[in-house]
């Protein structure tokens, strides 16, 4: 996209050519056929499915969910409860369910990621993406059976264990609230559920009411890879759902992906219960002397504007070495401008809307509070209805919001400095800590710098933007509380169980093997 393309253009496949009454009638079949709009006592809820679910990129109404109430998540927790009691699920039928679930996904791939791409902000090929991030999520949870095995306990190493052996194993902690977000509606969902139901938990899952679609679909793929319909719920919405389900004395762990002020309100009504979170980042990137500038500005393009910048590892902040900070700057923006923003299933798509007009504005309102303070917008800083512009900003005050606070929004400001503690400083200096990227040919500076930086993980020689599934994930300071990646997430999600088993005096042991008593004649 060039630097005279306009806002208007940036979105020309909904305006060129506007879908067909057709067209829209098979979208939306495609996206609808839930049987209900929620689940929960083992079947799947029809009334009250009056909460309309409409594409961001043009409202399109895609289809319905469930208006629910606090009595039906007391139902919904009360029945997952009483299956927990009542019927067992072994280990061997909770991982072949889980890989039943990963096969199913890659045979229905290609309707979940028109299901994405429907009702959220992702282009088609994002949602592609995140399908196949989802199927190895499975496929880590299924695999993740062996994390619950235990040991014995060192009895014989103390002086308190005569006469005692034991051991540990790992078990369920009960019932697990899931509640999730709309910027991944598929695999943010599974890193909650997979290793709940590998632990041996019930769930009860609460999507986001923007992207509910997705998460309800799920649900109806681990039921028909045979997740047994009591260990599993989905509720959406309503009056006073989501303080039901946090405060349910029956719900004994809180895994929840989101805000921080969010996370508070849920701290504070929750009470004394386990509470997983992962709250978000304002992440920043280090371009160092020595680092290449093709390379680092091609991964910043990347890691700031995916998904519209709706990325809780999106890159923020980046902070560059004078020496490179124009050549850096120029590519960055170069790059910037040959992104197309446009119709979601646009396979030529770069960037689709953010998630509401709403949060457009609010992006808007930020850019414009920092060209207000002295900023320089050098690409971007348009916004048309949902559509904002992804934009890079230089100059920026260091109290403005787009530094201080998340933007989760396609925007990234482009910051020079002379020493390397002065980045290191500048970096931490946020109150979130999720990830971070070090761009160095030097692997002893970029252990130096990663040993420095306050953040759940440092990757060198790429952005913030780097998961893979199966690693812990997860932050230091207001980015959240425990970690998710499928095996650290399981053993959140279970407890150690001690056996410990009192044994006779040894004398007594001998007499009961040899049936003598110690000292006769043999």
């Amino acid at each position: 996209m060039s630097s005279s393309t306009t806002v208007a253009e940036a979105r020309p496949e909904s305006e060129a050519r506007p879908e067909s009454a057709g067209e829209t009638a098979y979208r939306r079949a495609r996206i609808a056929g839930l049987p209900g709009g929620a689940f929960f006592e083992g079947r799947w809820q029809t009334a009250d499915r009056i909460l309309e679910v409409r594409d961001p990129e043009d409202g399109v109404l895609l289809g319905t969910v469930c208006s629910s109430s606090p009595q039906d998540v007391r139902r919904a927790v009360a029945h997952i409860h009483r299956h927990l009691q009542e019927d067992e699920w072994p280990l061997r039928a909770r991982r072949e369910a889980l890989e039943r679930a990963a096969a199913l996904l890659a045979e229905q791939a290609v309707r979940f990621a028109e299901i994405i791409a429907a009702e959220s902000s992702k282009t088609i090929k994002e949602a592609e993406r995140e399908v196949r991030r989802c199927i190895e999520t499975l496929r880590l949870s299924a695999a993740a059976s062996d994390e619950l095995n235990g040991e014995t306990l060192a009895f014989d190493d103390s002086m308190a264990g005569a006469n005692k052996i034991g051991w540990y194993s790992r078990k369920p902690v009960g019932i697990v609230a899931a509640i999730t977000p709309f910027n991944d509606p598929l695999n943010l969902v599974a890193h909650k559920l997979g290793p709940a139901l590998i632990g041996g938990n019930g769930v009860v899952l609460k999507p986001s009411g923007r992207t509910p679609l997705t998460g309800l679909a799920f649900i109806r793929l681990l039921l028909e890879a045979g997740v047994p319909a009591g260990r599993i719920a989905g509720i959406v919405s309503g009056p006073g759902v989501s303080e039901a389900i946090v405060t349910d004395p029956l719900v004994d762990l809180i895994s929840f992906t989101g805000g921080p002020k969010t996370a508070d309100r849920i701290a504070a009504a929750a009470g004394a219960k386990k509470i997983l979170s992962e709250l978000g980042g304002n992440n920043a990137t280090i371009v160092c002397a020595d680092a290449e500038p093709a390379k680092a500005a091609e991964a910043i393009v990347a890691g700031a504007f995916g998904v519209a910048g709706q990325n809780c590892l999106s890159v923020q902040r980046v902070y560059v070495h004078i020496s490179l900070f124009e050549d850096v700057l120029e590519r960055v923006i170069e790059g910037t401008r040959a992104l197309r923003v446009g119709a979601k299933l646009d396979r030529g798509t770069d960037i689709g809307p953010l998630i509401t007009e709403a949060e457009a504005r609010r992006v808007e309102d930020w850019v414009d509070e920092a060209r207000n303070a002295g900023a320089t917008v050098h690409v971007g800083g348009q916004r048309r209805g949902a559509f904002y512009l992804p934009t890079v900003l230089t100059d920026v005050p260091a109290d403005c919001r787009v530094i201080r606070e998340e933007v989760f929004g396609p925007v990234v400001s482009i910051m020079p400095f002379i020493q390397v503690p002065d980045a290191i400083h500048a970096a931490n200096d946020s109150e979130y800590g999720l990830q971070a990227g070090v761009f160095t040919e030097s692997i002893d500076l970029a252990l130096a710098i990663a040993e420095k930086l306050h953040v759940g993980a440092v990757v060198i020689n790429e952005t913030s933007d780097v998961r893979i599934d199966s690693m812990p994930f997860g932050g230091f300071k207001k980015s959240g509380v425990g970690r998710e990646g499928v095996k650290h997430a399981v053993r959140e999600m279970t407890e150690p169980k001690s056996t410990i088993i009192k044994l006779a005096e040894p004398a007594t042991r001998w007499q009961q093997l040899t049936g003598t008593s110690e000292g006769s004649a043999s």
